[in-house]
């Protein structure tokens, strides 16, 4: 792979991995009913991130897919503070109170903390079963890296975003109805988005 086409695949999924975390941190605010199960709206896309991070972690690496973590946990709560800062500050009475602005974005900050708990915790976990999967068979089953890093994440992802997120905030039952609908729906992408682990190449840049 040349110095251009590896840089060109980092970046694009870099700002892909950063962009569905901010938009999953934002739909998370409203609970969803489908088929029957409670879910945060952001678990509809949250799970993508996952297969995104392996991407990373092919093309780039471990040390690189850990600072990609980081970074999209740093953005996600300057986005956080930010809505926050806006909603206190005072209207232009001209236009009204645009109290909606703050009831509907102003939550954001606890889904946020919860998500970056959450979602920094089981990545790394998520990395390291990714490298040692890598170390034990090299380049043989590739599936089988994206499988294993998420089989074991994933509950560990829902289970402390469901917990920081919304308890106190909503009953024990619907909590652990949104944890089971996570981690079904996430593992359910996961295992239909292993092929995405063929379309790049795990080589650093040749020039």
């Amino acid at each position: 792979m040349g110095k251009k086409d590896y840089l060109q695949a980092v970046i694009i999924l870099s700002v892909m991995y950063v962009a569905t975390q901010m938009l999953s941190d934002i739909t998370s605010l409203k609970i969803i009913s489908l088929f029957g199960w409670s879910m945060d709206a952001g678990t509809l896309i949250y799970p993508i991130t996952f297969t995104l991070r392996d991407l990373v972690h092919k093309v780039a690496g471990l040390r690189v897919a850990r600072l990609l973590i980081f970074l999209a946990a740093g953005i996600n709560l300057f986005m956080a503070g930010l809505f926050w800062l806006v909603s206190i500050l005072p209207p232009d009475l001209s236009v009204g109170w645009q109290t909606e602005f703050g009831l509907v974005l102003s939550p954001v900050f606890r889904i946020t903390l919860a998500s970056i708990i959450a979602e920094v915790i089981a990545e790394l976990i998520d990395g390291q079963v990714y490298e040692i999967w890598v170390k034990k068979f090299k380049d043989r089953w590739q599936w089988g890296r994206v499988l294993a890093s998420n089989l074991i994440s994933v509950p560990v992802d829902s289970f402390l975003f469901v917990l920081v997120a919304f308890f106190g905030v909503l009953p024990s039952q619907v909590m652990l109805s949104i944890f089971a609908t996570n981690v079904f729906l996430k593992l359910l992408v996961a295992c239909l988005s292993m092929p995405a682990i063929y379309l790049v190449r795990g080589a650093k840049p040749t020039s």
